[in-house]
């Protein structure tokens, strides 16, 4: 008898605890969001803040109404996206350190406006292209030398969306129009990129930020090593091996493209780009005894040799000879690539939906992206609603 009332008791806990797990599944679990809440994830993923009560109710009939990419586009009006979202998607590319933490500048502003402009983005590397604040602002003026104009824009919290103007770079700097080239040759990406050194490193941050490579990840040493500057040893440590089986890899195929950047210099004393045509910059014959039969480079003509081997895999485009004279020819090499245009997607995506592709599904939303952004004319914006509207479910 009290066996059978324990064996009745501890079912009836169990039926008890299921129950209670059940209900606490059942509160768990998210219900299936309908178009006023992913009317609201989009306008979070996009703006980074709460719409207004009439946003939402248009988004909510756009997304009800399987327009869901046009209330993506109602979420990108709200100023948040420019002066937040977008300036924290571009901040890292413009330092060294890659960090979020840095002021506006002129490298920044220009992308921001770009993409608020519909220009096509795969002129990013080669435009004579710069946004500056409105004249009606009241900013100090724009300046190779300082970034005033631009830290003047931030303090004042100047609404971005409304407050930048395109102009030519050639207009407002002492750089020739054949010699600019889009975010190269912005006072920002100098300051931190043609600084001191070798102009590697405008090189090596470009693959990294526009092409989503770093140089290990297309290091390859079946490519000639005749272009590669006198200062690369071809014995580090007394030991040749090594740069045969690691050096060559990185240096072979950039140094024929850093060689593009032969003519520039963010010169120290005047805290400015320098252009000086037909003049190869110092940087590029420092070190020559480390190996005195190594390049010594003459021009600016740079040659892509990655054209072929392993590299070939990052699409180059074939109505581009894979060479040409300064920055703004060799931009347009890497801005015309398939891996440039997957960059930005996959960049887009990881910013809106909080993380990178993972499936089989995920992949194939970035191949579709990337096809539609090049139809688009390479239109950024049409990707961060694409991409918003693919999330909105997660």
């Amino acid at each position: 008898m009290q066996a059978t009332h324990a064996f009745s008791s501890l079912r009836t806990r169990r039926v008890v605890s299921t129950l209670a797990c059940t209900v606490l599944i059942a509160v768990a679990a998210p219900a299936a969001a309908g178009p006023r809440e992913q009317a609201r994830r989009i306008h979070d993923r996009l703006a980074g803040v709460p719409p207004s009560a009439t946003v939402l109710d248009a988004m909510e009939t756009d997304v009800g109404a399987g327009r869901a990419i046009d209330a993506a586009y109602e979420a990108m009006d709200n100023s948040s996206f420019y002066n937040v979202t977008l300036k924290n998607f571009v901040t890292p590319w413009t330092n060294r350190d890659r960090t979020v933490f840095a002021s506006l500048n002129d490298y920044t502003a220009t992308v921001i406006g770009m993409v608020r402009d519909d220009v096509p983005f795969n002129t990013l590397l080669s435009a004579n292209l710069v946004y500056v604040g409105k004249s009606s602002l009241g900013l100090p003026a724009y300046s190779m030398s300082n970034n005033d104009h631009y830290e003047t824009m931030e303090s004042r919290g100047v609404d971005l969306k409304a407050g930048l103007v395109s102009t030519q770079q050639s207009a407002v700097s002492n750089i020739p129009a054949s010699a600019t080239a889009g975010i190269f040759t912005t006072r920002g990406a100098a300051s931190a990129f043609f600084f001191a050194g070798t102009n590697r490193a405008m090189f090596r941050f470009t693959m990294l930020n526009h092409m989503c490579h770093d140089m290990e990840a297309v290091k390859d040493i079946t490519r000639p090593p005749d272009r590669i500057r006198q200062d690369v040893t071809r014995s580090p440590g007394g030991d040749s091996r090594i740069f045969l089986n690691n050096c060559i890899g990185c240096h072979s195929g950039m140094d024929p493209m850093a060689q593009a950047f032969a003519y520039y210099e963010f010169d120290q004393t005047s805290n400015r780009l320098v252009y000086t045509p037909n003049e190869v910059q110092g940087k590029y014959h420092i070190n020559t005894d480390n190996f005195k039969y190594g390049y010594s480079t003459p021009d600016d003509h740079w040659t892509n040799y990655w054209r072929q081997g392993q590299n070939a895999l990052l699409g180059w485009s074939p109505s581009l000879p894979g060479e040409g004279d300064g920055a703004k020819s060799m931009g347009e090499e890497l801005e015309s690539s398939e891996a440039f245009a997957e960059c930005q997607v996959e960049k887009v995506f990881q910013n809106v939906c909080f993380r990178a592709p993972v499936d089989t599904a995920d992949r194939a939303q970035i191949e579709t992206m990337v096809a539609s952004f090049k139809a688009s004319n390479y239109h950024l914006k049409e990707v961060f609603a694409e991409s918003a509207v693919y999330c909105m479910g997660d």
